[in-house]
Formats: structure tokens, C-alpha cells, sequence
């Protein structure tokens, strides 16, 4: 068996408008001066608590965080979570087919909420696709293992069959940090030379990434 385990946010989806949006309106809300959208992306796919950190060192980052999820939840129940959230080209169809493939197990690992990502999953039917779904909810921010390592104990994979695929810095050395293939992909929130010495390959798209993984596992096969 393979497990490819799937950041989210920045990776399969582009949800870049509604996490600044809804951290603007966090910060707007609660009176303090707003984050450039540059130094918000910069911290995507931390825990929300440990991105407020880095954002406001001087505030309660667990108030600022209620407050983030408050406006991101007025926003999806204004505009629909898949509306918020559209795949990159490419990117549903890939996991479509990885799905389908039975020696193939798909996962996500994610700074997002466990309601966040069930509403996602929902929302755009794929509820079949991933057979392990680690959230922020259960474990420390990335680049923490506790996510990855999770994934492995509830598929029963070893780290050399697994792969973490993701666009920052943090998913990289998590994956380094558990055992298991970090690819980066060159489309999300840090630009790609961030990933390079952590990231085994870097995708172009979505097709290349198709062809890194069909490879995976079959080297030494």
C-alpha cells in the first residue's frame, strides 16, 4: 500500500481570498491594525492560534483566533464553502484518480478546523476520498509530526510508504521530522525555492504531480 497524505489549504484548494479576508475582518473587528495579505499567507497552514502568535505578539492569540473563526464561518455561510475553496486546475481529478487506485490511500493533514475541512469534504462530495483526516483540532501546529504520525497508526503504513504532499515550509519538515517523502508543489503560499533542501520534488502542476506520485513505491519494486 501507498498513503499520500494532502495539506489542504494552498495545496488542493486556492482558499487564499477567504483566510485573508477573514483574517482582516478578525483583526478589523477587534480593533487592531490589519496584516498585509502577504504576512497572513506567510503563516498558512500553522495552527490559527500559533499564526495569531507570529501576527500579534502582544494579543491574546486565542481571542484573535475565535474572532478569525467567527468571520470565516459568516463568509462560508454567506458564500459556500466550495465557493471559498475552488481546486486548483488539475488537482480534482488527481485525487479522483488516486482514489480509484486500490493500492492507493489518500489523507489530508491540515491547519484547518475538523468542522473547516468536513464542511469542504462535504461540500465538494469527497467524503470516500481520504481515509484519514488529521486537523488542527487534535494536534499541535505544524511543523509538528503529531499529524503525520496519526495518519500512519490509523492506515498502518510505515513512513517509507508514505508521502506528505504540500506547499510550505512546515509540511516539508514535518514530513522530514516523521520519516516520511516530502513533495512540495510550486502553486501555493511560499514561493518554491522556500521548499528547496526540504522538499524531495517540487510540481509544476497537477500532472506533474500525477507523474512524481505514479512513481512512488515503485523504485525499489
Amino acid at each position: 500500500m501507498r498513503l499520500f497524505i494532502f495539506d489542504v489549504d494552498g495545496t488542493l484548494v486556492d482558499s487564499q481570498a477567504s483566510i485573508v479576508g477573514s483574517m482582516q475582518d478578525a483583526f478589523r473587528n477587534s480593533g487592531l491594525p490589519i496584516p498585509e495579505a502577504a504576512t497572513i499567507l506567510s503563516g498558512v497552514g500553522l495552527s490559527v492560534e500559533t499564526l495569531m502568535a507570529r501576527l500579534a505578539p502582544d494579543q491574546d492569540a486565542r481571542m484573535l483566533a475565535d474572532a478569525y473563526r467567527s468571520a470565516f464561518v459568516a463568509r462560508r455561510e454567506r458564500d459556500g464553502a466550495t465557493a471559498m475553496a475552488p481546486f486548483y486546475p488539475g488537482m480534482r481529478a488527481l485525487i479522483d484518480r488516486l482514489a480509484a487506485e486500490p493500492e492507493t490511500l489518500l489523507g489530508v493533514a491540515t491547519g484547518k478546523s475538523r468542522r473547516g475541512l468536513l464542511s469542504l469534504i462535504d461540500g465538494y462530495e469527497l467524503d470516500r476520498h481520504f481515509v484519514t483526516r488529521q486537523t488542527a483540532d487534535d494536534h499541535p501546529s505544524k511543523p509538528h509530526p503529531g499529524m503525520i504520525e496519526a495518519a500512519l497508526a490509523e492506515t498502518g503504513c510505515e513512513p517509507e510508504q508514505a508521502v506528505m504532499i504540500g506547499d510550505t515550509s512546515f509540511d516539508m519538515e514535518m514530513a522530514r521530522t516523521a520519516g516520511v517523502t516530502p513533495i512540495g508543489v510550486s502553486w501555493g503560499y511560499h514561493a518554491p525555492h522556500e521548499l528547496d533542501g526540504l522538499a524531495k520534488a517540487v510540481a509544476r502542476d497537477a500532472e506533474d504531480l500525477g507523474r512524481i506520485l505514479d512513481t512512488f513505491g515503485l523504485e525499489t519494486a
